[in-house]
This record gives C-alpha cells, structure tokens and sequence, in this order.
C-alpha cells in the first residue's frame, strides 16, 4: 500500500474502522470520513468531517482530500425495519439515501480526482443482501441491490480514465449492525484484508467469507427455495415480536 492515499467513509466502527487500521498497517495514507470527526481514534488516521448524504460536506471532502487515489465507500445504514410493514415508513428512504445516493455522492465527487492521481481505484462495501433479496433487511436490501448495479454502472463509465471499481459482497460480520445475530460472525479485518487483497486483483465483484459465498452457492442452485427461506425468517421474528 505504499503510495497510497485512502478514504474510508464509515471509518469510526466496524468495518470502516477495519480498513482504516489494515490501509495503515499495509502503509497506506488514510483519511477516515465520519459524521462525528472525534470518533476517529485510529491512530494515524487523518479524520474528515463527512455525512455522505450533506453535498457541502462531500464537496468539502473531495476539494481537501485531492490526493485520494482509493476511496472506499463503506458508510451505510440499517434501519432493522421492514419494507411493506414498516412502523416508520421513512426508514426505508432512508437507507436508500445513505447506502445508494451517498455512495454515488461519493462517487461523483471524487472520479474527478481520481482522474488527476492516474485513475485509482474504488471499493464499494455491500452485503449478500445485495444479491437475494432479503426480507428481514427491509429497506437496506433493495438499497444495497441499487449499489451493486451502481458499481458495475460507475466501471463502465470511469474504466477510460482508468479509475477500477470492486464490489464487496459481505456476509455476518461482528459489527454492532449485527449485534443482534446469532451465530458465526467474521472478524471486520479479515473482510478489510480480504476486500483489500480482491481490489489489488482487479475483482470486479467479490466474496468476503464464507457466508457471502454459501449464499452465491445457493442462490445459484435454488433461487426460488432460497428467497423463500429467507422471506420466512421475517415471519418468524414477527410472531416472536408479537408484529406479525
């Protein structure tokens, strides 16, 4: 990573976080983008001011952060509302603003400058929500579908100016998104690692662990059966809510 000049969005927990301390770990110069700037505790990271979904502030970001040759478009957001039934039908809008207008914000702002450092290179971080629709995420699914199409969408347009785009697709990760899951979670450096090590391969779009790849697997084998086991799961939690 020698030569490398980052931005994470996201960057004060969980995943973000991740990146900030594997980029700097690997020798990388690393601006971390979070709303609140005094969250960023890595040390060694250069903290940004930045809410992706603000135009001033990714204005900001992209006119002081103008030697980024990787951004890193981590920031998201899950409501842990459903889409149809939703108690606040504002959530679903909500994510979709962070997780795909934000992100494409982001985009925007810095193909430009990573245009001017030689074309660079961006790393989406989605979910394996992204690839199955998945009912207990509400809104936040749909929301990381759209930004999966925008990464292919933004390769096709930026691959002239030699900017490559990785979409990563995540499985459970032992973040506080997913403090409220059981079983097996990932550690958030080894999907920085992994993520990392994908887009130095040119990955276009990319598998994490091993949930994201039991899901391609069967996806690919049954996709009917699979949606409608996961559908069934939102089921379930609504009847032990007392929701349904």
């Amino acid at each position: 990573m020698s030569g490398v000049v980052a931005l994470v969005t996201g960057a004060n927990r969980g995943i973000g976080q991740a990146f900030v301390e594997e980029l700097i770990e690997q020798g990388a110069r690393v601006y971390a983008g979070s709303r609140d700037p005094a969250a960023v505790r890595t040390p060694g990271a250069i903290p940004v001011g930045l809410d992706i979904t603000d135009p001033a502030q990714v204005a900001a970001a992209a006119a002081g952060c103008a030697d980024v040759n990787l951004l890193v478009n981590n920031a998201g957001l899950f409501t842990r509302q459903r889409l149809v039934m939703a108690d606040d039908p504002e959530a679903a809008r909500a994510e979709m603003e962070v997780n795909y207008f934000g992100t494409l914000a982001m985009t925007r702002a810095f193909a430009p400058v990573l245009a001017a450092n030689g074309g660079g290179q961006i790393i989406n971080v989605l979910s394996v929500a992204a690839i199955v629709p998945t009912a207990f995420m509400g809104g936040y699914s749909p929301a990381k579908a759209a930004t999966l199409f925008l990464s292919g969408i933004t390769r096709a347009e930026l691959e002239p100016q030699g900017t490559k785009v990785t979409a990563l697709i995540v499985g459970s990760v032992d973040t506080r998104m997913a403090d409220h899951v059981d079983g097996r979670k990932e550690d958030p450096r080894d999907i920085a690692r992994a993520g990392l090590k994908a887009a130095a391969k040119g990955e276009l779009t990319f598998d994490t662990d091993w949930m994201a790849v039991d899901a391609r697997a069967r996806l690919a084998r049954d996709p009917v059966r699979y949606e409608r086991g996961l559908g069934r799961l939102v089921h379930k939690a609504a009847l032990r809510t007392g929701r349904e």
